[in-house]
């Protein structure tokens, strides 16, 4: 009798513990299956071009939900054609703290947004809505393509659209609404007339990194990857001599390249060889000889030639410009429209016009101009920048009946055709509309020779390092290994000692972080440095990271301080210390013992089991730590 007493006294102990274990846990993740249930049960609706709402008995909005994914479409049951300006397809209070941490893509990849609800922040270099003047739905701060929530003590939140080959969805939000619409573009629904909306999902769980995986298999039935094997290596003209390159710069690299590092083979001529925007096939009178001889000399040395293009967009003293001024996209009044007008006018040579990828010429133009690089120049890579002009908003199209994405896509298909079977990197990009279309993607902004640089551009390719190899290879600019001099010597630990024989410039400590998040991106590797004057210490560093792994550090979240990149054999963990101060840091090992190593330095660490404590890790650096198993 007192055995049953006993048992059942237990039994409600337990009983109440779990009790209290769940009652503690529900209001947090209470809040995710509210925010759930919120989207799902709110109401869409259309919104015409005069900004009056549509009658629901003259549209349908049609949301199937399959799972996680919901299929979105629009039909026209009206006697009318209606002029659509968007489709507000989820529109619901969260629900959530205004504290609630967030991450999303911006419209072109110069800029991210994070933050919180209540207090969003501009990430990156340049925001869609005060440098390129997008404009943001109801002035609410506004996401493109995905967004990320972080209740506290909660699940993860991700919400999304899956594809891109029409409409661009925006995720609009301020600390109590969250707005998902579609941009129509005021363009016409016939009567009876259905547009498929793309597709959304909504998922949830623990792990940001597995999030992602669902995502990205989402996102792979509607766009799938395209492969290039190896990953590309090689170097870039544009950090060391910008719009001032000259044949002779070009050459003296190349030479380099071909005597002392022939693995970087992609040797890629940037922005300046031309006379103006858009007239490609020419050469500035600055360059000082004919492109397409030192194309032919880069492949004599058995390395490829690389260009850049930024094929969306032509000068006003250019020939194409002048010649083909029906080919641009066009203002309401019908004229070529200015880009400065409606936003950002291009970084020089501008104001720059854009070019109408729904235009049959245009199209044409852009398969003759890419055959010819590839098949008469030999080009093998190209980057393709500026290719935001390709999407621009606020103009109109040779096709009425098309959206700004579909003109991008289509001029990209259209290059693609010419350009065969050449690396095609994306640059200064519409993220979401790219899926599908390139090869690569520059992740960041352009790098620069200093700590500002390496940090800022370290946290753009980190944040976006999980599309490298799910959507196609991260381009996380060029590694730089040039400012100087050295001031220290680094220890296993990522300490520096003095250097009485430094010169000024950038500390070394500086420089293996900046290495160190090259390496954590997993994607391509270009030298931005003139190759002839790098130090034999420096030329190390670049070895060390050579091949690219393909496979991006995984991180617990977007602090960034450990992550790890799962390799055959090993274990690289990529460690960073972001602020000016020594830091500990923690790397927890697998079950098992592993021996340690300095992969910069190829020293030893030791043998650890369960985890290797690092103490007092130099402020400003980064560490890779090779990790192999060792039997017991």
């Amino acid at each position: 009798m007192m055995r049953n007493i006993k048992r059942f006294i237990m039994l409600c102990l337990m009983a109440l513990v779990t009790i209290n274990a769940v009652a503690t846990g529900t209001p947090h993740q209470k809040a995710v299956d509210v925010f759930l249930s919120g989207l799902k049960q709110s109401k869409p609706r259309v919104i015409l071009a005069d900004g009056s709402q549509a009658n629901a008995a003259s549209v349908l909005v049609n949301r199937i939900w399959k799972g996680k994914l919901c299929a979105l479409s629009i039909k026209n049951t009206s006697q009318q054609a209606l002029s659509i300006r968007e489709v507000v397809v989820f529109d619901f209070n969260h629900g959530l703290s205004g504290n609630t941490p967030i991450y999303g893509e911006s419209f072109q990849k110069l800029g991210q947004i994070g933050g919180t609800l209540a207090k969003p922040e501009d990430w990156g270099s340049y925001s869609d809505r005060a440098h390129y003047k997008i404009p943001e739905p109801e002035g609410l701060r506004t996401a493109y393509g995905m967004l990320t929530l972080q209740p506290q003590q909660a699940d993860r939140l991700l919400v999304a659209t899956t594809s891109c080959n029409r409409f661009i969805s925006r995720f609009s939000f301020d600390a109590k609404r969250l707005r998902i619409s579609m941009d129509c573009e005021n363009l016409l629904l016939k009567p009876g007339e259905t547009w498929n909306l793309e597709e959304f999902m909504a998922v949830a769980g623990p792990e940001r990194e597995k999030l992602y995986d669902q995502l990205t298999r989402a996102i792979a039935v509607h766009h799938p990857k395209l492969e290039f094997k190896p990953i590309p290596m090689g170097w870039c003209s544009w950090l060391c001599f910008g719009p001032k390159v000259t044949a002779k710069n070009v050459s003296d690299n190349t030479g380099w390249i071909a005597n002392n590092l022939p693995e970087l083979k992609y040797v890629q001529i940037d922005d300046g060889y031309q006379p103006w925007m858009g007239d490609w096939l020419e050469a500035g009178d600055a360059f000082g000889g004919g492109v397409s001889n030192v194309l032919k000399e880069i492949k004599d040395k058995k390395l490829e030639p690389a260009i850049w293009v930024a094929p969306f967009i032509a000068s006003p003293q250019s020939r194409l410009f002048k010649e083909h001024p029906d080919w641009m996209v066009k203002d309401e009044s019908g004229k070529p429209m200015r880009s400065d007008k409606v936003g950002f006018g291009g970084w020089r040579q501008g104001p720059w016009y854009a070019l109408d990828g729904t235009h049959p010429e245009v199209q044409k133009y852009f398969t003759e101009l890419f055959k010819t690089m590839r098949e008469k120049w030999g080009c093998t890579y190209f980057k393709l920048d500026a290719n935001y002009w390709g999407a621009i908003h606020g103009g109109v199209h040779y096709d009425k009946s098309a959206t700004r994405i579909e003109a991008y896509r289509r001029g990209m298909e259209a290059i693609r055709k010419g350009a065969g079977d050449a690396f095609l990197l994306g640059c200064n990009h519409p993220i979401w509309a790219s899926l599908g279309l390139v090869h690569g993607s520059r992740s960041s902004m352009d790098i620069s020779h200093s700590w500002d640089s390496f940090k800022s551009i370290g946290k753009e390719n980190l944040l976006r390092s999980w599309q490298n190899g799910r959507f196609w290879w991260n381009d996380p600019d060029c590694i730089v290994l040039t400012s100087g001099g050295s001031n220290g010597v680094m220890d296993n630990a990522g300490n520096f000692t003095g250097d009485k024989n430094a010169k000024p410039g950038i500390p070394e400590n500086e420089f293996l972080f900046h290495a160190a998040s090259i390496y954590a991106t997993g994607g391509l590797l270009l030298s931005g440095d003139d190759l002839p004057t790098i130090s034999p210490e420096h030329l190390v560093i670049l070895k060390k990271l050579i091949p690219p792994t393909g496979v991006a550090a995984r991180f617990e979240n977007e602090k960034f301080e450990v992550g790890n990149t799962t390799l055959k054999g090993e274990t690289v963990y990529s460690v960073f210390n972001w602020s000016n101060t020594p830091v500990k840091r923690t790397v927890k090992l697998p079950a098992g013992k592993y021996r340690l190593t300095n992969k910069f330095t190829g020293k030893a660490i030791g043998v650890f089991q369960g985890e290797y404590v690092i103490n007092d890790m130099a402020g400003r650096s980064g560490l890779l730590i090779t990790a192999t198993r060792v039997a017991n």
